[in-house]
């Protein structure tokens, strides 16, 4: 049996179909009951518990071939990596407790560094925590997020792909699809030791190659409209979001700028994905109601 949390969202919900279109046992974890339902319509186990909770996620971990875990975000803290910091240490507590023999935790490109990274920084500590409280773990380290361009999706019916990303760099990028299925085959290839796994498309994008494809999936002229870094704050804060979390998309907008946040190959092993930015842009598109 293997346990997953995350299920509400892009990443969680993918481990757990391919887990169980496998046909292997699956204890989602969810916060609220009525999260569980479908899951439990689909074969799976529901524990409730509490990420943060290291008692009550000792218990969901008990009696498991290995654990999905990830950190989620803080959007609404001013202070981002401190709201996180608690809820990483009952993790790794619970995953102590546990005995869990093998844990898969969702990091990021980047999360080698210990500064300079924005909210990456978390899974820095993320990892350097969770690889301390069990001897074999994987940390799944994703590329940008092609999903992340759902929020520029509605100026394209002007014609524009707003982005503060520079138009022309090509980064490493994932989708959250293959992210899902990638951390499945990893929990049933448990690691012996640490191992450390890059997850990305086949090929780097760049902000114009994805205005490209939103030409060619709309059938009209995508332009990129960049918008420079000192931008970042004000745009996001005016949007709502705490000025702590805003700065730290500004740091991590700039480290991957730079070229600071990139893939750093071997000794890291890489897992290449089945989709590409057009394929999951035209998801995107189709839920989107604007351009339903």
């Amino acid at each position: 049996m293997y346990v997953v949390v995350g299920v509400s969202g892009h990443t969680g919900r993918g481990v757990a179909e391919t887990l169980l279109a496998q046909g292997e046992k699956v204890r989602v974890v969810v916060r609220d009951p009525k999260q569980g339902a479908t899951w439990k319509h689909r074969g799976a186990e529901v524990f409730e518990a509490q990420l943060g909770d290291a008692v009550a996620m000792a218990k969901a971990l008990s009696g498991a071939k290995g654990a999905y875990l990830l950190v989620p975000p803080r959007y609404d803290a001013d202070d981002m990596l401190a709201a996180q910091h608690p809820v990483i240490d009952a993790l790794a507590e619970a995953v102590r407790m546990s005995g869990v023999p093998h844990v898969v935790l969702l990091s990021s490109l980047g999360a080698e560094l210990s500064e300079g990274t924005g909210p990456i920084q978390s899974l820095h500590y993320a990892e350097r925590t969770l690889g301390a409280a069990t001897k074999n773990i994987t940390f799944l380290r994703a590329g940008y997020f092609i999903e992340n361009f759902a929020s520029s999706l509605p100026a394209t019916q002007g014609g524009v792909l707003p982005t503060f990303l520079t138009p022309n760099r090509a980064i490493p990028m994932a989708a959250t699809a293959d992210i899902g299925r990638v951390a499945a085959e990893l929990l049933l290839e448990p690691a012996a030791g640490t191992r450390v796994v890059e997850v990305t498309t086949t090929r780097a994008w760049s902000p114009n190659d994805i205005s490209g494809e939103l030409t060619r999936i709309l059938g009209h002229n995508i332009t990129t409209q960049f918008s420079p870094i000192d931008a970042v704050v004000p745009t996001l804060t005016g949007l709502g979001l705490p000025r702590g979390v805003a700065e730290l998309v500004r740091e991590m907008t700039d480290a991957i700028n730079k070229g600071t946040i990139r893939s750093q190959g071997p000794p890291a092993l890489r897992r290449f994905g089945q989709l590409g930015a057009g394929d999951v842009l035209k998801e995107l598109l189709e839920k989107a109601p604007s351009h339903a």
